[in-house]
């Protein structure tokens, strides 16, 4: 099959490219490689499929050299000409939409990123896929959806209608404008609320990474809500397992969708959304115990208050991906910081 992945030289991206391009897919990988975190990290992960940083320019397909079946385009997801010339180019089979302005944090000082990049970008994924007839569009949403809600574990049944963050309300946002072109135009879409996720390669704003370069450098770490945080923390490669059982896997509509009890995660058009989290939720300060042990150092803990935009508790239900697709993220903590530590300490060689 012939793949569109946007954000492949992000974290998600980068791994699930790898995968499909181990199976013999083709793949166009395309990313704005922005500055929102050292852009190096991403030049690397594209190195790796042999995308030279001297050889990118806007706009312009470049050959990966490592992997046959590979190509990258930078390109900007809201400028739509462009976006429309490669649609109609390439004629897509499935279209994974990872890109996207991340961060909630950084969504309270710079808002208008994630209207243009999360909202215009997506509508022209949309458009796109409409156009082109692609057969099955799937695209990252995120655990944040779930706002205010206090109901542990998280369901797709819950609702979630009170988001704490622009960075939130943009992928609620994607999903219901999915929804509309499913209605609408018989699209089939598929919605994934990501929970946490970490591992190889990852993103250098996030918890473990942070926590990592800061011990080993013995400076502090920052501990929000006082340690009083839970996270399903989801390993990359359980993510992208799910992605590839989601992609074989594309809604046709539920045929006993009753308008008047309606289900929010599925409907009688083709879309439907599904969490995809470990379903073991860990306390903070078990996570920070286990990076510690794994370093054989200890932490110097700096306590904060929760920061705006944040919630205290996440906790993912996935027994519709259970059910559906016979899937289950099955990777331990324990073993997930293993892994992204002996990564870490061979990619800055500490």
């Amino acid at each position: 099959m012939k793949f569109l992945i946007t954000g492949t030289a992000g974290f998600i991206g980068f791994h699930l490219a790898d995968k499909l391009l181990q199976q013999g897919h083709t793949v166009i990988g395309l990313d704005a490689i922005n500055d929102y975190y050292d852009p190096q990290i991403k030049y690397d992960r594209l190195a790796l499929h042999g995308i030279r940083k001297e050889d990118i320019t806007w706009n312009r397909m470049i050959p990966g050299t490592t992997q046959a079946g590979y190509r990258f385009v930078r390109m900007n997801l809201e400028d739509t000409a462009q976006i429309n010339a490669l649609f109609e180019a390439e004629g897509f089979d499935v279209v994974v939409h990872l890109a996207a302005q991340a961060g909630v944090r950084y969504s309270l000082v710079n808002p208008m990123a994630y209207i243009q990049s999360n909202l215009v970008g997506f509508a022209n994924i949309l458009e796109g896929c409409r156009n082109q007839s692609v057969g099955h569009l799937v695209y990252a949403s995120s655990s944040s959806v779930y706002g205010l809600n206090e109901s542990l574990p998280f369901s797709t049944q819950d609702n979630v209608d009170h988001p704490v963050s622009l960075y939130a309300a943009s992928k609620k946002s994607n999903e219901l404008m999915a929804h509309a072109y499913s209605h609408l135009f018989q699209l089939p879409a598929t919605g994934l609320r990501f929970f946490t996720v970490y591992g190889p390669w990852g993103r250098p704003d996030m918890a473990l990474f942070l926590f990592t370069k800061a011990i080993l450098a013995g400076e502090p770490i920052q501990v929000f809500n006082h340690g009083q945080m839970v996270r399903d923390f989801t390993y990359v490669d359980d993510i992208v397992e799910g992605i590839i059982r989601v992609i074989g896997h594309p809604p046709a509509g539920n045929a006993t969708w009753d308008g008047k009890n309606p289900d929010p995660g599925s409907s009688p058009a083709p879309w439907k959304v599904y969490n995809i989290g470990n379903n073991n939720p860990t306390r903070l300060m078990d996570f920070i115990l286990a990076i510690e042990d794994n370093l054989g150092m200890k932490a110097k803990k700096v306590y904060t208050d929760i920061q705006p935009g944040d919630v205290p508790a996440t906790a993912a239900d996935v027994r519709d991906l259970l059910a559906d697709l016979g899937y289950k993220p099955r990777t331990s903590v324990a073993t997930g910081i293993d892994r992204f530590i002996r990564w870490y300490r061979s990619y800055f060689n500490v």
